[in-house]
């Protein structure tokens, strides 16, 4: 009896501490989430997906619709930042943020975080951020409607750990870039549009269509700890008037994975 005890007291130990386990690392997403009813479906999509994997590997995962967190108090609490859709449009912001980089800390920017484009809402006005960071510049044009691509695995890269060469993506609107990428002695291109995907896209507009060219659509720049996907936008029954979502992105497994190996190398592990 008295050893039965001892081992069941061992184990209340052994339960406590695997419950108290310190988190790896933190990972903080920041999100507008008001236009676009594809980027705002993402975006609910990403944070459910993203609290599940921090519970399942051991990290911890917030996030914040305040930009103005974007401060250097607030961003020592994490190893990793998001942008789930937009940027931050504040000088404030955008000094603390290019600071956080600078020293170390940890991204990944989906889609349309990477949007730029002159008398828009989002103009070119950041060029640490598009330029020299990102390195594509200013947004070219899109494909359309959302499209399911497949995507070939440039060169090795831990986020790319495991990966097939090649796969499908989950449907998704593809930017193209003023930059050409390829040139950038800083950045490292890890997937593209595979040739077999074209035609890409439906239209109804035929430059919405794209029959050729080379398009990188993940890359890291080897001067910071970062990494650019262009996956983020939800296809949504925008022509059947309802707004319902027609895909998700988090569904496909081998891209979700890319995700969660570049959350692992950015957060050490």
């Amino acid at each position: 009896m008295k050893y039965l005890i001892l081992l069941f007291f061992a184990g209340l130990s052994i339960g406590f501490s695997q419950t108290k386990k310190k988190p790896d690392f933190n990972v903080v997403g920041f999100y507008t989430g008001i236009n676009d009813r594809a980027h705002v479906s993402f975006v609910h999509e990403a944070n459910k997906w993203l609290a599940k994997m921090a519970q399942e590997h051991n990290f911890t995962y917030d996030s914040t619709n305040n930009w103005d967190n974007l401060n250097a108090k607030f961003l020592a609490k994490y190893q990793v930042v998001l942008f789930l859709d937009t940027r931050p449009e504040k000088l404030e912001q955008r000094q603390a943020f290019q600071k956080y980089m600078e020293h170390g800390g940890g991204f990944i920017g989906f889609h349309f975080a990477a949007f730029a484009m002159n008398d828009t809402d989002y103009p070119q006005n950041w060029d640490w951020y598009h330029n020299t960071f990102l390195g594509s510049g200013q947004y070219v044009s899109n494909t359309w409607k959302p499209t399911s691509a497949i995507l070939k695995v440039a060169q090795q890269h831990p986020a790319v750990k495991s990966l097939p060469k090649t796969f499908a993506s989950a449907p998704n609107e593809w930017y193209r870039w003023e930059k050409d990428l390829k040139s950038n002695a800083d950045i490292k291109i890890l997937v593209s549009i595979d040739p077999s995907s074209f035609p890409l896209g439906t239209g109804p507009k035929q430059h919405e269509i794209w029959h050729e060219g080379y398009y990188p659509v993940v890359w890291t720049n080897t001067k910071y700890r970062m990494l650019y996907v262009n996956m983020g936008h939800n296809d949504i029954d925008y022509d059947g008037g309802t707004n319902k979502e027609l895909s998700l992105t988090f569904n496909n497994s081998t891209q979700s994975q890319l995700i969660l190996n570049a959350l692992l190398w950015l957060g050490g592990y």
